[in-house]
């Protein structure tokens, strides 16, 4: 544990109780891990600056301990908000990474670890330092670390998403291509979907479906008389050739009278009738 026993002796001349010890190798932790303490507080102050040693008025409130950290990263800064609350004999820290928003919680019992009678004395302060020392760095630096990790990897996504937006607009509007020579897939007549092709598509070009067109019915195409319906013919010129004219009457050449076949009677099978 290089570098515990010079920080608490800088700091034993401030420390008064067991809390302020466990603070103290809280500090040494973060020191090792490449934080620096920058002040006290939840705000940055004018009299701050980086330093290993704890700063001063670190333990002015004996129940409430607020540190703030940097790392000493030269690629990036992270900062670190770190609280440390009384509660009866356990000790709750509290650390916000404030890169990530991430927050990580250790609850430590004070007397399992430090021996307030030997506060004075470095070599009997501690107790379990081994399991205090692995109880912080599983408890908050690991925690901190992928909290960073994830925060890395989503500003990494973030910063690829532009490029993904250039390549894909949903607002952009196609450009019109004609479709040349596209059938559809029912223009086949032994193909799966031939089955009410002509209703599907009465206009491209097939019998129709249920669309009736008389000029389109397979039929030959009788002679549009212009005189039908009525009781005389008009006279020559009355329709100029290729003049688009509704007939008066039904298409034909003559006015067409019911068939005997059409309403027959009943028993319209008898031969006698």
């Amino acid at each position: 544990m290089a570098g515990l026993e010079l920080l608490y002796a800088s700091a034993a001349p401030g420390i008064t109780c067991r809390q302020d010890a466990l603070v103290c190798f809280v500090h040494w932790q973060l020191v090792t891990q490449g934080y620096q303490a920058l002040g006290t507080g939840d705000q940055p102050g004018p009299d701050d600056k980086k330093s290993e040693l704890l700063p001063p008025g670190w333990n002015a409130n004996k129940d409430l301990y607020v540190l703030r950290y940097e790392s000493t990263d030269k690629d990036s800064t992270k900062e670190l908000l770190l609280k440390a609350i009384m509660v009866d004999d356990s000790m709750i820290i509290n650390a916000l990474e404030c890169k990530s928003q991430q927050v990580v919680d250790l609850t430590l019992n004070v007397e399992d670890f430090v021996d307030g009678e030997h506060l004075g004395d470095f070599h009997r302060v501690y107790k379990n330092s081994k399991e205090l020392q692995t109880r912080i760095v599983s408890g908050l630096i690991f925690p901190i670390y992928n909290s960073l990790s994830k925060s890395d990897s989503a500003s990494s996504s973030r910063e690829f998403q532009p490029a993904i937006s250039r390549d894909y607009d949903p607002l952009r509007i196609p450009p019109h291509h004609p479709q040349v020579n596209r059938q559809p897939p029912w223009r086949d007549p032994l193909g799966p979907f031939a089955v009410g092709g002509e209703d599907l598509d009465p206009l491209g070009g097939q019998r129709g479906g249920m669309i009736l067109d008389p000029l389109r019915s397979g039929f030959p195409r009788a002679l549009i008389d212009p005189s039908s319906g009525l009781p005389n013919r008009l006279p020559p010129g009355a329709v100029p050739p290729g003049a688009r004219f509704d007939p008066f009457g039904p298409i034909g050449t003559s006015p067409s009278g019911p068939s005997p076949d059409h309403l027959p009677p009943p028993g319209y099978d008898d031969m006698f009738m």
